[in-house]
């Protein structure tokens, strides 16, 4: 129930005002059809599905709604100043309170920071914040337990199995290694909106300079008690090499080469959880297996997925599908 950047219409937009004095201004958007288009459909459109509040007693907040029954507000689209904002939140919420809403939340941009110890002193908590905004919640209903879900909670990253026709694999030991020294495989945290394969592909190229093509998914490693108290998701998986001279990344990079597989796995630089990385995808390949990607269509919601699942490869362990696998769209 992560929240995300929304667009007020523009018929919900107007200056409310109380006894002459305008306590709280509503902000038409200036952004283009195309941009407002793009945070329409964004992402968490489809998922809390907001609509217009159409209207709201005069001197309170308006906001939009959820399909949970909930109402979300924007300091950027309704402004209020930090002398009139205990008087109006008050007003809202015991508005808010008789029509039965359920989580109410304030998105406060740094603008309205001021609005925050007011927001606490009425029951809001903290529920995640990013550079230019805190997002704050209260549940409202005293006859049922808070049903909020926390916010992101695991850091996502890949690691890249890339081993050439000499039967070498590409490592890095990086500067800032935890065992100083160590080689591992390229990799790194996935961004915001990006795929694994994406992912893994870009953390290659932008580490050794190395263009790549997915080929499997090798495993997945899961830890608790990592960067920020999150725990910590690691997918490995398996790129073909189309290029073979690295150049690494000074930055984040100390040494990278490619290694004789018989010598990594025997390395005494090597982590054995690295080892069985290149194990396990020895044993695919042995089987003739893969976990493969495809591409696929919810019929209702209209989004793209990504499945992964396991295939066999065709005869003579030669796939020639792995770099298009993606491209066909299926329909759940």
């Amino acid at each position: 129930m992560s929240r995300a950047l929304f667009v007020i219409p523009q018929r919900l937009l107007s200056i409310v005002r109380c006894n002459q004095v305008p306590l709280i201004t509503r902000h038409s958007s200036k952004m283009s059809e195309q941009a407002e288009s793009n945070i329409v459909k964004g992402a968490d459109s489809w998922f809390n599905k907001y609509t217009a509040v159409e209207s709201s007693p005069e001197g309170t907040f308006k906001g939009v709604k959820d399909r949970f029954n909930g109402i979300t507000v924007d300091s950027c689209m309704e402004t209020c100043s930090p002398e009139s904002f205990p008087t109006v939140l008050k007003r809202s919420l015991e508005h808010w309170i008789q029509s039965k809403h359920r989580g109410i939340w304030f998105k406060v941009h740094l603008t309205a920071a001021s609005w925050i110890p007011e927001l606490v002193n009425n029951g809001f908590q903290f529920h995640h914040a990013k550079n230019s905004f805190v997002m704050m919640y209260r549940w409202l209903p005293t006859d049922e337990t808070a049903n909020i879900p926390p916010y992101s909670h695991t850091m996502v990253g890949v690691g890249a199995l890339v081993i050439n026709d000499r039967n070498q694999v590409l490592v890095v030991s990086e500067n800032n290694a935890l065992i100083v020294g160590s080689w591992k495989l390229p990799g790194g945290y996935v961004e915001p909106n990006e795929n694994f394969i994406d992912a893994a592909i870009r953390e290659v190229t932008e580490e050794t300079n190395i263009r790549t093509k997915f080929e499997s998914v090798i495993s997945i490693r899961h830890a608790h008690g990592a960067g920020f108290g999150c725990s910590d998701l690691y997918i490995v998986m398996a790129l073909t090499p189309l290029s073979e001279e690295i150049t690494k990344c000074n930055r984040e990079i100390a040494k990278c080469e490619w290694m004789n597989v018989d010598e990594y796995l025997s390395h005494p630089k090597v982590h054995e959880t690295n080892r069985n990385f290149v194990r396990t995808y020895l044993e695919y390949k042995r089987h003739g297996l893969r976990i493969d990607c495809t591409e696929e269509m919810h019929q209702v919601l209209r989004k793209r997925y990504n499945i992964y699942s396991i295939a066999k490869l065709p005869e003579g362990g030669n796939d020639t599908s792995s770099s298009s696998s993606t491209n066909t769209t299926l329909k759940l």
